[in-house]
């Protein structure tokens, strides 16, 4: 998933979104009549009430014609155009900007903010300023009494200002967050999809463990079948050339289902628990098969090493920062494992360059980048500690980032309290 692709993030739910409208809609409409049959208003309340009823159509298409469960950028942008224009509309037939309610002309592109994409969020804003525009000079008048109560000029242009000033400020914020919202459900979309991919290896190396088990009889079956015979017809040449063939495949197929069932980090973590010090022991042993670096391991003499509960998620929280250092470091990874009777700590630590200064306050955001980088093969976008953090974070493990003081690279350190690590 490339990181401008996020367009399928843009939508509105249709069902929150129909409520929504349903509520302003009725809202309208007991408003509309209590401020002519109850306070007795003069205005064109006819007209008035026949834009609310087309409010109430068009929520009735979406209804029972528009099938999808989201609203797509685009839909959504109609439909919440057309609330402008109607929010105008009603406002512009009960005062204008000297309406009380001329706020809630805000709520649509402010409701957008968050869920729309940035050009949609951007056109709807102009439309808003132009409807506020207009509407301080073109409006009927305000029912009475409340007309007589504005007579200054600075007061009345105050109005619109305001109202223009609260919409760019709502809409900066409301796009910040939904910009970061929107980030951070693609990056924990990733989290998922590297999860069932986790889950997946996990299930084709136990599946095929049992097949190694089961065609292990069978094939010994032919062995000595195959031995058989060529004692049978070792004197005819022809034949003991394809019985040699034979046996000599069998061979073959026995070291590959012996090579498939003796693959002990496979087996270590998915046949049993292991203690924290185990875990970190596994992983960097599948680092040092395929790293020139030193890993180097202190594990504290007095830790405890009760068992954790196997969790793919730790495993992989874990196994995302040594590789990180592994990919970072110059020569060398230290990782220290300590405990005591209350807490367990992994620290890790590289003599790499360390976390950017630039970004080393939002490390473990998603989607972050150093504009200081040299060597930009080595840059990311901070998805993976994104994915790391998440995943140990959430099996109760609390994180702390910084650069080592000792070591000159980065410094992770994971603390678990010991009785949440023994409930997982």
């Amino acid at each position: 998933m490339e990181f401008g692709k996020t367009s399928q993030l843009y939508s509105l739910n249709k069902s929150t979104y129909i409520n929504l409208r349903w509520i302003g809609i009725i809202g309208q409409f007991i408003t509309i009549n209590s401020v002519r049959f109850i306070f007795d208003f003069e205005f064109n309340y006819i007209f008035a009430n026949f834009i609310i009823l087309i409010g109430a159509i068009s929520n009735l298409f979406l209804i029972f014609f528009y099938k999808k469960t989201h609203l797509s950028n685009r839909s959504a942008f109609n439909f919440l155009l057309i609330d402008i224009i109607q929010l105008a509309a009603l406002i512009y037939l009960s005062g204008g900007i000297l309406n009380p309610f001329a706020i809630f002309l805000l709520i649509p592109s402010v409701f957008a903010s968050s869920s729309l994409d940035i050009k949609t969020n951007i056109i709807l804003i102009g439309f808003t300023i132009l409807c506020i525009i207009l509407l301080t000079f073109y409006h009927e008048h305000l029912p009475a009494p409340l007309d007589q109560s504005i007579t200054n000029i600075y007061i009345y242009y105050s109005i619109p200002l305001a109202l223009i000033i609260a919409l760019l400020f709502l809409n900066y914020f409301a796009l910040s967050f939904g910009k970061e919202s929107n980030l951070r459900k693609e990056a924990l979309d990733k989290i998922q999809e590297e999860i069932s991919k986790e889950h997946e290896l996990i299930s084709l190396g136990g599946q095929a463990a049992a097949a190694a088990h089961s065609l292990g009889t069978p094939l010994s079956t032919i062995k000595i079948i195959s031995q058989e015979l060529f004692e049978q017809f070792k004197n005819d040449k022809d034949v003991k050339k394809d019985i040699d063939l034979l046996v000599s495949q069998v061979d073959r197929c026995n070291e590959i289902l012996k090579r498939l069932t003796l693959n002990p980090i496979v087996d270590d973590f998915i046949n049993k628990d292991l203690s924290l010090h185990d875990y970190v022991k596994e992983i960097v042993r599948s680092f040092e098969e395929i790293s020139d670096k030193n890993f180097d391991i202190d594990i504290e003499q007095n830790a405890n090493s009760f068992d954790v509960t196997k969790s793919i998620e730790i495993v992989y929280g874990i196994r995302n920062f040594i590789g990180n250092a592994n990919k970072f470091a110059k020569n060398n990874i230290y990782i220290a494992i300590k405990s005591d009777s209350e807490i367990s700590e992994i620290t890790i630590e590289d003599d790499g360059p360390g976390f950017p200064k630039d970004v080393i306050g939002k490390i473990g955001e998603p989607y972050i980048k150093s504009i200081k980088s040299k060597d930009k093969s080595k840059s990311g976008l901070g998805l993976g500690i994104f994915i790391g953090k998440t995943l140990l974070e959430k099996n109760k493990a609390k994180l702390i980032f910084r650069n080592s003081e000792t070591r000159g690279g980065a410094e992770i350190k994971i603390e678990w309290q010991n009785k949440n690590l023994a409930n997982i």
